[in-house]
């Protein structure tokens, strides 16, 4: 497996609050983290690097080319909360930090098998044989509204309250976190990003990428990344993509 990623600070922020780390274990399988920050520009900033810190250095210090499905579930979760732990410590231990948080999405491709744990919404994509589609579902304000019926999907993509999260890394001493499995055959592709992403890519352009530059997985990243920037690049961008080769 092969994963590369590509961030930037956009066109309006004044720092990176977003961070990224990936990686290819020992046997091949494949790891990446993907965070977008909040609580200030340093609070925003620290949370995204710490998670991320955390989380990494988790899944590679308990991975095993062993692991069956249920021990990789098992090791996600734990570093999400080990990460929700130390950002949550981070927080209380500085009071100009209280409060400060993070989106997260980690995968883990392993074994014919794509594992994806998430909190906020910042999303993950998965492109098969069958074509791309979304494999996370947002924790926002939004999302709630088009869950209910409310408003449509394209309605929330220009809503007004579209940046608020209802579900937060590190805020809290405990986080709930989803995790999904998928089958991840050869020739698939996986891709995690922050909003910075989402806010101007749509599915359809996503996938137009993949088709024409989804052999190069950091020529990949770093296009998305320049379509976003050039659409506006209101947020910071980062885009981590992993190839099943």
């Amino acid at each position: 497996m092969r994963v590369e990623f590509a961030t930037d600070i956009g066109q309006v922020r004044t720092s990176n609050q977003d961070d990224c780390r990936c990686g290819v274990f020992s046997n091949g399988s494949a790891w990446a983290v993907v965070c977008d920050g909040m609580g200030g520009a340093n609070g925003g900033e620290i949370a995204s690097a710490v998670a991320v810190k955390t989380i990494a250095e988790t899944l590679t210090a308990g991975f095993s080319p062993k692991m069956e499905r249920q021990d990789i579930r098992a090791l996600i979760l734990n570093a999400v909360g080990k990460g929700n732990s130390a950002v949550f410590a981070e927080g209380q231990a500085h009071e100009e930090l209280h409060g400060m948080g993070t989106t997260v999405v980690v995968l883990v491709g392993h074994d014919g098998y794509l594992h994806v744990a998430h909190v906020g919404d910042s999303r993950a994509y998965l492109k098969s044989e069958r074509g791309l589609a979304q494999i996370t579902v947002d924790h926002s304000f939004v999302q709630d509204l088009v869950n209910f019926g409310q408003i449509t999907p394209e309605q929330a993509r220009f809503h007004p309250q579209r940046n608020i999260v209802t579900r937060v890394l590190g805020v809290h001493e405990e986080v709930q976190c989803d995790y999904s499995c998928f089958d991840f055959s050869p020739g698939d592709l996986a891709i995690a990003c922050t909003d910075g992403l989402t806010a101007y890519v749509e599915e359809d352009l996503i996938m137009e990428h993949i088709l024409r530059y989804g052999e190069d997985e950091k020529l990949l990243s770093q296009l998305l990344v320049d379509f976003a920037n050039r659409s506006g690049g209101s947020d910071n961008i980062t885009v981590a993509v992993m190839a099943n080769r």
